[in-house]
């Protein structure tokens, strides 16, 4: 059993234990979801996403649209220190949007596409100029490209350390092993959080992480595994959070990126389009979900008015899928190699996947790998096919944009089609639901036939805790939110 580390009794500790260890904490440059529920703690965010996905004020007070819609002018929360003891006012805003937007490594750039520049208009309010109406940019920035780092510690690159301006500051971090926050006394609404110190422990194996929970090592597992939930929700000294989720999984296909993408997979859609009439997704569902999990052929949550059901989930058919290799000329058995997550459940997707696929005329071979690194790989081009989830979005633009457009930022097989561009793009500029809706069924229809990803499953947030843990609330994004929590 892992233990965590232990802490005097005069400090009162939350423990979280984490499926994955988060690559880095950069906001701009990190895109782990394990990162997000750290985050959670350390870095608050100009727009904050309530458990009905609506917005509501965090670091910004309230907001307002020009009657263009090409300004939108901020209102910030006065008093609120960094971590580093330096002021939140609209220059922090200004600094943290500019560093988002030219980064080179940052991954927010296409999420704040739409800003042509952002003006200080007094110390307390900033306004946002676009180059043409926005209407995914209140949900941008009420995620990662929203989070508010001190601009002072932008200038220790090399060494760097989040400063952010959240209920917990930084501590420590041991890669693979821990990251520890602890409370910050200079935070604007320290009332609402009660623990001294939180410790977040990356265990990817799921029944070690529910032991340790059982054990009183953990007070809250998050990702909890489908064929654990009727014995946790049996243990009196445990509760249970099982909440329908916007995230989601896809194998992820180079299609475009570097050498890895010179193969028939990554070259020919007919080979895509085998190798996913190979999968049955209801069989993943039961085998590895024990149910609980919901089949998909699209980015959009079954609970978003942007899901559509007229979208055509293909049935499993291996010998169409052979027909269709023969047909591009390949030789069966091709070769595909996957690289999954080194957690059980990313590891039992991938085994069925391979089983499914050898009857469909593929030989897939696993690759199994730490999550942080399976997506510096993929961002590297460093694959060929990869499991890679996907914690969702409320807006439908941030489940789509950044991973199929030309210059999308997570779109780490390069796959480029213009349609689908200015499709997506024309998207984001208006905010009629119903042309969106078209706009949005068009670059669909195009990506399930090009396929350069494919949708498996939609995953539920299945978050288990300590009875004594009171005052949680779950949010459909999964995120462990601290304020409020005691425990008893």
């Amino acid at each position: 059993m892992l233990a965590a580390p232990s802490f005097g009794q005069s400090q009162s500790v939350l423990r979280i234990g984490l499926q994955d260890d988060p690559d880095v904490l950069d906001p701009h440059r990190s895109r782990t979801y394990a990162g997000r529920i750290v985050y959670a703690g350390l870095c608050d965010k100009l727009v904050e996403v309530t458990p009905k996905l609506t917005f509501e004020p965090r670091l910004a007070t309230e907001w307002s649209w020009s009657d263009d819609e090409k300004t939108l002018t901020l209102s910030l929360r006065d008093g609120v220190t960094f971590h580093d003891g330096e002021p939140f006012d609209a220059a922090a805003v200004k600094a943290n949007l500019d560093r988002a937007r030219t980064l080179p490594e940052s991954l927010r750039k296409s999420e704040l596409a739409s800003i042509d520049t952002v003006e200080v208009i007094d110390p307390m309010t900033v306004a946002l100029k676009l180059k043409a109406p926005d209407a995914t940019l209140i949900s941008q920035l009420s995620d990662r490209a929203g989070m508010m780092l001190s601009p002072k510690a932008f200038a220790t690159e090399g060494s760097y350390t989040p400063i952010c301006s959240g209920p917990y500051a930084f501590e420590q971090r041991v890669q693979q092993d821990r990251i520890v926050l602890t409370r910050f006394e200079g935070y604007w609404n320290k009332d609402a959080y009660h623990f001294d110190k939180v410790i977040y422990l990356p265990i990817p194996d799921t029944s070690v992480r529910l032991a340790n929970l059982r054990s009183g090592d953990l007070d809250v597992i998050e990702r909890t595994a489908p064929s654990d939930v009727k014995s946790v929700e049996s243990d009196s000294r445990l509760q249970l959070f099982n909440t329908p989720g916007l995230g989601f999984a896809q194998i992820y296909i180079n299609t475009n990126h570097g050498d890895r993408a010179k193969n028939p997979l990554g070259q020919d859609k007919r080979v895509r389009q085998a190798f996913e009439l190979t999968l049955d997704r209801n069989a993943i569902n039961q085998v590895v979900f024990e149910g609980l999990y919901a089949p998909t052929n699209q980015p959009f949550a079954m609970s978003s008015p942007y899901h559509d059901d007229a979208l055509t989930m293909h049935e499993r058919d291996p010998a169409r899928s052979q027909a269709l290799l023969a047909e591009a000329g390949v030789k069966t058995p091709l070769n595909v190699q996957l690289t999954v997550a080194n957690n059980p459940i990313g590891q039992q997707v991938g085994q069925i996947v391979q089983a499914m696929a050898a009857e469909g005329g593929f030989q897939v071979s696993l690759q199994t790998t730490e999550m942080a690194t399976l997506l510096s790989e993929q961002q590297a081009g460093n694959y060929q096919a990869s499991l890679f989830p996907w914690s969702g979005r409320p807006d439908p633009d941030g489940n789509i944009h950044q991973f199929v457009t030309c210059k999308g930022t997570q779109n780490d097989g390069r796959y480029c089609n213009a349609k689908v561009d200015e499709l997506l793009n024309e998207a984001r500029s208006v905010n009629d639901e119903s042309r969106r809706k078209e706009l949005y069924r068009e670059a669909m229809a195009i990506i399930a036939d090009e396929l350069p990803l494919i949708y498996l499953y939609f995953d539920p947030r299945i978050i288990a805790m300590t009875a004594k843990l009171q005052g949680f609330v779950p949010h459909p994004d999964g995120l462990i939110r601290l304020n409020d929590l005691r425990l008893q």
